[in-house]
């Protein structure tokens, strides 16, 4: 069983010597453009939401 696990631990540490990790300057940068997106989604939604309270109080009075 422990053989088991240091063969694993083994090979999991030579996958991550082939993983191309992103730099500072790119990790930044895509968090900025999913920010924004999440942003863009929320002000949607909630632009949604006011039009169709909206519609609900004039159907229901």
């Amino acid at each position: 069983m422990i053989s088991k696990v240091k063969d694993f631990l083994s090979e999991v540490k030579i996958e991550l010597g082939k993983v191309t990790w992103p730099t500072r300057k790119e990790t930044v940068s895509t968090t900025w453009v999913v920010l924004a997106i999440v942003l863009l989604i929320a002000v949607y939604l909630g632009a949604c939401d006011v039009v169709l309270a909206k519609v609900m109080r004039l159907i229901l009075g």
